[in-house]
């Protein structure tokens, strides 16, 4: 998705006959849906703009038909991907069974104002499990939305430490969960500082317990070399191709 497009419900319905009978014939919910199939199983790089184009399902423009077509038009120009598990950048011997990382765009929904949390685990050099999706509620600053991510992120990976074990594998110690916020790092790891996310939902509580517990340890990578980044917004076509090379979605 360009980076500069920002989709919203005022683009649609159509404003003009001409439009609204051009769109009726506009197979929407259809195209939408194959892209969310294909976005869950092999291809988290469209996972946002997926999630993006999922709103506007009910009453599509023009607009929302057009970045549709061109999500497909970037597809047929990656066939060629595919989720890769070993290569270069898998170590033999890692130091833990896989990795997770999280990350939130603050503010960037122009039709409510929340944010989109965005998260990744891997195993070996691949993505296994991914997610974007709208925060449930409007957050009032880049580290509270974060820490709302981090807790998304969490929760699957205690999950995945679940999955392993059932499957005999040995979880030892902490999973680390990688940010690139050391404000939310820091209010997860340090209870005098949640004056600041009092207002939050109780649940919220929930990474800062796990922390506690020796489950979970938040450390610090920089934006560079996160790759939730494309989990959360429209990024320009070099910054796409990194993430994808981290996510492990390789030629």
């Amino acid at each position: 998705m360009d980076p500069g497009l920002r989709l919203s419900k005022a683009m649609s319905p159509p404003a003009t006959d001409e439009e609204r009978e051009e769109m009726a014939g506009v197979p929407y919910i259809n195209a939408v849906g194959s892209l969310l199939y294909l976005a869950q199983g092999t291809r988290p790089d469209i996972s946002y703009a997926v999630g993006v184009l999922c709103r506007f399902c009910a009453y599509p423009g023009q607009a929302h038909w057009k970045a549709v077509k061109h999500l497909f038009r970037y597809l047929k120009g990656t066939l060629d991907l595919k989720l890769a598990y070993g290569g270069p950048s898998f170590s033999a011997a890692p130091k833990e069974l896989f990795s997770a990382y999280s990350d939130a765009d603050h503010g960037g929904n122009p039709d409510n104002g929340r944010s989109t949390s965005g998260y990744v685990l891997h195993i070996g050099a691949g993505a296994v499990s991914w997610s974007s999706k709208l925060q449930p509620f409007v957050t009032k600053s880049t580290t509270e939305a974060e820490y709302v991510a981090g807790v998304d992120a969490g929760s699957e990976v205690l999950w995945m430490r679940n999955l392993l074990t059932e499957y005999g594998y040995r979880v030892e110690g902490a999973s680390t969960l990688h940010m690139d916020n050391q404000s939310a790092i820091s209010t997860s790891k340090h209870p005098e500082h949640h004056g600041r996310m009092k207002h939050l939902d109780l649940r919220f509580y929930w990474l800062r317990e796990k922390v506690e517990e020796g489950i979970i340890h938040p450390v610090f990578i920089p934006t560079d070399q996160m790759p939730a980044d494309i989990l959360t917004k429209a990024l320009a076509r070099d910054r796409v191709v990194k993430c994808r090379e981290m996510l492990g979605l390789v030629e």
